[in-house]
């Protein structure tokens, strides 16, 4: 069985081989393929990619978001991540409020169009500094509605009473090892249609054997050049912090997959990435004094021994 990075060499070019061409919800057309699984063994190290550089701050930093069970931008702002800022941004200027020139279309006028990707840059610089500046702003226009986070620590119940999923698969793989049941699910039908994204990542399920934690994790849709590099290091570091509480060594992360696709503008880059040469896999520090995944912060990581390619830049369709 291929496992670790390679199986996600081998997912891009099944992709490029055998992909169906879509059309999808960002008019930007993908390569696509239905049902996919990949593995990686978190006892070999911690899966960043090696062929192309994977930023380890962005996903943790994003991580911790969702652990803190926050909803706003502003905590990824000020931990310098902007990989959230779009769907925000969109909601602003889709509204009254905002007064700037026209920025729908970004993700194709900006590829031919320098002097309309100048402005953006500019309203988006704009917004970001409203967001960090005005608490009222952000309260408006940063929150992304009821993603991850929530539905991981506040999931809302018809009682209109919360559960804390997050605490409860913790609370459960401590004291019911065996049970069948440490799932968490991000997909809530009724809050769906007011989310700025419909959750990619819905369902994640953990299994103990043998003194070791594993995870799953069933992704609905699949951005595979730039979202599931971050994917599978995000849950990767997920089970390590779980394990680390729930005092397990580590086992599996396996990534399930349904909708697997390469947007057309992505190939290019995918290509490159394929014409590389896999490099050893890093190594994760944690801070090992702190004992409750709710407790760390970013400064309690360390990436050990990544020596990956450079990084392979292309657009995020929103």
């Amino acid at each position: 069985m291929v496992t670790g990075e390679k199986a996600y060499l081998n997912l891009c070019n099944q992709i490029l081989n055998n992909g169906v061409n879509k059309h999808d919800r960002t008019n930007t057309g993908t390569y696509s393929i239905f049902g996919h699984q990949m593995r990686f063994n978190l006892e070999d190290g911690f899966p960043l990619l090696t062929t192309k550089k994977v930023p380890f701050r962005l996903i943790a930093s994003e991580l911790l978001w969702f652990i803190k069970g926050d909803t706003n931008i502003r905590y990824l702002l000020q931990h310098n991540n902007n990989i959230w800022n779009e769907w925000a941004f969109e909601n602003w200027v889709k509204s009254n409020e905002y007064t700037g020139p026209d920025m729908m279309d970004f993700g194709h006028r900006s590829q031919i169009d320098e002097e309309f990707n100048e402005q953006y840059q500019q309203q988006m610089e704009r917004f970001k500094e409203k967001i960090l500046s005005d608490d009222t702003f952000a309260d408006k226009f940063g929150t992304l509605g009821d993603v991850y986070g929530k539905q991981w620590r506040q999931w809302k119940t018809s009682q209109n009473n919360t559960i804390d999923q997050l605490k409860n698969v913790i609370d459960s793989i401590r004291n019911k090892p065996d049970s069948r049941r440490h799932i968490v699910s991000a997909w809530n039908p009724e809050d769906v249609p007011t989310m700025a994204l419909p959750p990619c990542h819905t369902l994640f399920q953990f299994y103990v054997a043998d003194g070791k934690l594993s995870c799953q994790l069933y992704q609905r849709s699949a951005d595979v050049f730039l979202g599931v590099p971050f994917n599978i290091a995000s849950y990767a570091l997920l089970t390590l912090l779980i394990a680390h509480e729930c005092n397990l060594k580590p086992g599996e992360f396996i990534h399930t997959l349904g909708d697997a696709h390469i947007y057309s503008n992505h190939v290019n880059q995918i290509k490159t990435q394929l014409s590389r040469e896999i490099r050893e896999m890093p190594q994760l520090q944690i801070n090992k004094s702190k004992s409750s995944i709710f407790d760390f912060e970013l400064s309690d990581f360390e990436i050990i021994g990544y020596y990956p390619h450079p990084s392979i830049k292309a657009p995020i369709a929103v």
